[in-house]
C-alpha cells in the first residue's frame, strides 16, 4: 500500500457512490485509479510523474476530468461528509 492509497475502510465508504455503468471496454479498477488521483493531488506532482503501479497517467487524468464534468466528485463529497 502506498502512502496516499485508500484504506479498506475508506474504499468501502466510497465504492457505493461511484458510477458503475460500463460502456464497451471494461473499466480499469476504480480503486487503483482513485489511488492514482489522490497520489497526484496530495503529492503535488504532475500527472506524468505518477508511479507506474497506478496505471497510465492519461487513464488517471481522463477519469479525473470525466468525473469532474459529470459531477461525481461533488456527489461523492456530499455523500461521505
Amino acid at each position: 500500500m502506498g502512502r496516499y492509497d485508500l484504506t479498506d475502510f475508506e474504499w468501502e465508504a466510497i465504492r457505493p457512490h461511484l458510477p458503475n455503468k460500463s460502456r464497451g471496454v471494461p473499466r480499469v479498477d476504480d480503486r487503483r485509479v482513485l489511488n492514482g488521483i489522490f497520489w497526484c493531488l496530495r503529492s503535488g506532482a504532475p500527472w506524468a510523474d505518477m508511479p507506474a503501479r497506478y496505471g497510465p497517467p492519461t487513464t488517471i487524468y481522463n477519469r479525473f476530468n470525466r468525473w469532474r464534468k459529470a459531477g461525481v466528485w461533488d456527489r461523492l463529497m456530499d455523500a461521505i461528509t
